[in-house]
């Protein structure tokens, strides 16, 4: 644990006398997404180098703890088509974050790097390197894929049960540690007096066997500044809260209230105890939007033009298409809900698109929409701006700040991760105004005290597994 938990905690008391926790914040390089306003006159590229360096600079600049980068494996299509917010592709995780690593000294780097399709020496060997090459800045998002329609890029072409996925996770991640940990960390000498380069001739050896994987044999990556990568999870499932109690270090998590983000938060803490870790162990962080003004009042002006920019006409109609599962290109987005009910069945409009999943019952969904449209008068594209829109922080830079501080102290999470709705600059504004009050509070760094990812995070050491039994 870092010294700086300590003395801001310490140093720092809200009006109950409680200890202020302080704030961890992380920038999201979003792409071309539904938060993403690419059609903006101030947006940049959403590929080019350039734009990944400016916001990893001014996230290192704001001294955030890290920057994250999603991953699509394949282009989403609707109704067999490439989706018009994805036509952009997704740069290689890997490669974007080794460039970075060039450019910045403290920000941790994160990426999503996919369990189902990939194979733990690849992974663990790029995560080793990548952690070498940043001086202990990695992490990695671990996520699975749940499709046949993804699995179509790979050699497998398939795709795994969802009851399967996690345990697919769970030992990948265990087979991961043990390569990670397959050098301790003393082993290279280089003593050029004697001539000896390892002090154990038998360094990187492992195996690993369980029910997906049966690998042995000499991890040629040394053992890297942090040990291991940081673990992020995603997932809000059963299955993904036990696993992110079990083995992450954070999880992201998508509640737009107060009071939802508590009861998250209360939940996946509880179930730390269990795997005899304590609840400072892992960190949970929402991914959220914001948006600033001189005024709250111009703020959200700001906001709902925003939102409108976000959700296009067409962009309305595909959305809506995700719940109705059917072909809606000729209804008018300014108009009324369709007449008819969705479609129920295994086929759906929209390919590789993960927010399907999330309408497991698209009748019901339909039904609640309906009332909430009739209730307010609402259009197709009010309607999908209203309940498509992630938490967001809209006001004065001070009053962010104080409801930032407010979600954290009170316990619906540990900090957040930021996504802008402009790219690559939409986070300078943060920096230069939000930043500095939380500073002021005394809940959010001014400096950087720790050189890795792992010491932003106040994260403890990974524990080694060499001595465990396999699976």
């Amino acid at each position: 644990m870092s010294n700086e938990s300590s003395s801001s905690s310490s140093s720092s008391r809200s009006s109950s006398g409680k200890p202020l926790k302080r704030i961890h914040l992380a920038a999201h390089f979003p792409g071309v997404n539904n938060t993403t306003v690419w059609s903006d006159p101030q947006a940049g590229s959403q590929i080019e180098f350039s734009s990944f360096a400016h916001l990893a600079r001014t996230a290192e600049r704001a001294k955030f703890d890290f920057l994250f980068l999603a991953e699509g494996l394949r282009l989403r299509e609707q109704n067999g088509l490439i989706y018009d917010l994805d036509v952009v592709g997704r740069p290689d995780t890997f490669t974007v974050l080794a460039a970075l690593a060039a450019v910045t000294d403290r920000l941790g780097l994160a990426g999503t790097i996919n369990s189902t399709f990939n194979e733990p020496y690849e992974v663990a060997r790029q995560f080793a390197s990548l952690d070498h090459l940043s001086a202990g800045r990695s992490a990695w998002n671990v996520v699975t894929s749940w499709d046949a329609f993804t699995g179509e890029n790979f050699r497998r072409g398939g795709f795994l049960r969802e009851e399967d996925r996690y345990a697919r996770a769970q030992q990948f991640l265990e087979a991961s540690w043990r390569l990670f940990d397959s050098w301790r960390g003393d082993e290279v000498l280089a003593d050029r007096a004697s001539g000896a380069f390892l002090s154990d001739p038998r360094a990187g050896e492992f195996a690993y066997r369980s029910s997906e994987f049966d690998i042995a044999g000499r991890f040629d990556v040394p053992r890297s500044p942090q040990g291991r990568p940081v673990i992020f999870q995603a997932g809000d499932s059963e299955q993904g809260r036990e696993f992110a109690a079990a083995s992450a270090d954070a999880i992201f998590s998508r509640h737009g209230t107060l009071e939802a983000g508590k009861a998250f938060y209360a939940d996946v803490k509880s179930r730390l105890a269990r795997y005899g870790r304590s609840p400072d162990s892992l960190k949970i962080l929402p991914a959220v939007t914001f948006v600033l003004g001189d005024t709250d009042a111009e703020a959200h002006e700001k906001a709902e033009l925003v939102r409108r920019q976000q959700v296009s006409g067409q962009t309305a109609i595909r959305l809506l298409e995700q719940v109705w599962n059917r072909d809606l290109s000729d209804l008018d987005p300014e108009g009324p809900l369709p007449e008819a009910d969705p479609l129920v069945g295994e086929h759906t409009v929209a390919q590789g698109r993960a927010s399907v999943r999330m309408n497991r019952d698209p009748l019901a969904v339909a039904r609640e929409w309906r009332a909430l449209a009739e209730a307010k008068n609402l259009s197709v594209r009010d309607l999908v701006i209203e309940v498509t829109g992630r938490q967001s922080f809209i006001g004065t830079p001070a009053r962010v700040a104080e409801e930032l501080n407010r979600f954290v102290q009170e316990d619906a999470s540990d900090g957040f991760i930021l996504a802008p709705h402009l790219t690559p600059g939409g986070l300078d504004e943060f920096a230069d105004t939000v930043v500095p009050l939380l500073q002021e509070r005394g809940v959010f760094r001014t400096e950087y005290e720790g050189s890795t990812l792992r010491e932003h995070l106040d994260l403890p050491s990974p524990t080694d597994t060499r001595t465990k039994e396999t699976t």
